[in-house]
């Protein structure tokens, strides 16, 4: 998501911290350099061409030119206007009922993965503390409902059906009634698609929203959409006003652009970004470490964020005490492993890191691939308890056969060994110093 584009950006910003002072010619060529990038990313051209304009205005009446920071003032202007077009330093929070239960209406194009989304809508309203129901209303697609039931059943949501043969308005408005009935404080409302929009599909949007009377109507958006992403927001705004968008398949190769285009064209906020297959793959929106990613800025917050739901306190606590002591072994590595893991593909999170995402080739970049966690737990997990415990254990004939049980070679074993001693001797070194240093100043 956004690479080309962050990778594009970061060059233009590299080239104008070279510059030192900035003439009003320097900053006119970069302002064409962002145009054509954020055009090649498949931003709208009217949203561009509005951006550049915004920026350029900004930029003439900022104490920018001649001065020793004026790189930094730039950048400034930029990245707040990224923020600004992406939806402000305060987009609109969701929508809860005061009166239970809230009711969320998913919309959009056949194909676009409102289906899975409401699973993962559901998903993340159960990690809010909230116990939501889903409703299928999408009788058009062959093995919708059945879809949603599965997905249901997966992490443990009920979904109303209705009776064969209903049309969904009626399927919409029992699935309300049960919903109240059952206490649930939360009905998610999926609907049909077509591969265009037509009349039947926007009648059929439209009585669902005025039976159910939602609090959130939720366009689903398919990011590879382009710009054709702003034409369908303003239809189905039109009909059934829409209060946010939600993005799928934005772990794939998509440029981004209908992301930037779709809040300014439309003023239809963002909420929600899609970014893998699984229901805890859906990530709240925001503006501000959006504008800082594609700028190569990092998303420190969300690693943050990521961190916390992975790591458990009292094993981050346990993990750290084995470190500083040197007493870190297999267990405690495969354990680390698998909190990276829960942090998403590894691709991803090295993107948020600042700079580093846009400073490492992007063929390199490709490289990392998560299979390789699973070669190093499929070694450990080879090995027997005693040998996991105490490595010093492991001898050649118990490193073949490790290497046999988990398909992988010596040579991987003999690194993974190796890779365990030497984070041991970092550690004990890193004890020994916070120990001297801890001493000194206790003497003062």
């Amino acid at each position: 998501m956004f690479d080309t584009l962050t990778r594009r950006l970061a060059g233009i910003m590299a080239g104008l911290r070279r510059k030192g002072r900035l003439s009003e010619a320097d900053v006119s060529e970069m302002l064409r350099e962002v145009r054509v990038a954020l055009l090649e990313a498949d931003v709208n051209f009217d949203v561009t061409k509005r951006f550049i304009a915004r920026v350029r205005e900004k930029a003439v009446g900022e104490d920018v030119f001649g001065s020793l920071t004026a790189d930094q003032t730039v950048i400034k202007i930029v990245r707040d206007e990224l923020e600004e077009m992406l939806g402000g330093a305060s987009p609109p929070r969701f929508q809860w009922s005061s009166s239970p239960p809230t009711v969320v209406v998913l919309c959009g194009l056949q194909g676009s993965g409102k289906t899975t989304t409401a699973a993962k809508l559901a998903k993340w309203a159960q990690a809010n503390g909230k116990k939501p129901m889903l409703a299928a209303c999408d009788v058009q697609r062959a093995a919708a409902v059945k879809q949603l039931q599965v997905l249901g059943e997966s992490i443990g949501v009920p979904v109303h059906t209705g009776e064969p043969g209903q049309d969904p308005v009626s399927i919409a408005k029992g699935a309300l009634d049960r919903c109240r009935h059952l206490l649930r404080d939360m009905l998610i409302v999926d609907t049909a698609g077509r591969l265009q929009i037509d009349e039947e599909m926007m009648r059929q949007l439209e009585g669902i929203v005025q039976a159910v009377k939602p609090s959130e109507t939720l366009l689903v958006v398919d990011a590879t959409t382009g710009q054709e992403a702003v034409n369908v927001a303003r239809a189905f705004h039109e009909r059934a006003p829409l209060t946010g968008a939600i993005f799928t398949k934005l772990d794939g190769d998509t440029r981004g652009g209908a992301v930037l285009s779709v809040r300014e064209a439309t003023g239809v906020p963002v909420r929600f970004l899609g970014v893998g297959e699984q229901t805890s793959a859906l990530e709240p929106f925001h503006p501000d470490r959006m504008a800082q990613r594609i700028l190569g800025m990092g998303d420190i917050l969300g690693i943050i964020e990521r961190a916390e739901k992975a790591m458990e306190a009292e094993d981050v606590e346990s993990l750290e005490s084995k470190l500083k002591g040197g007493s870190f072994d297999f267990n405690d590595m495969l354990q680390q492993f698998r909190m990276v893991r829960k942090m998403g593909p590894l691709q991803n999170v090295l993107k948020m890191i600042p700079g580093l995402g846009a400073q490492i080739p992007e063929a390199e970049l490709n490289k990392v691939d998560d299979r390789q966690l699973s070669r190093i737990e499929a070694i450990i997990l080879s090995m027997t308890p005693d040998e996991r415990r105490n490595p010093d254990i492991i001898n050649g004939s118990r490193r073949r056969r490790v290497a046999s049980g988990s398909g992988t070679s010596v040579e991987e074993v003999n690194n993974l060994v190796r890779q365990l001693y030497e984070m041991r001797r970092q550690m004990k070194q890193l004890a020994k110093l916070q120990k001297r240093f801890g001493k000194r100043g206790r003497r003062r």
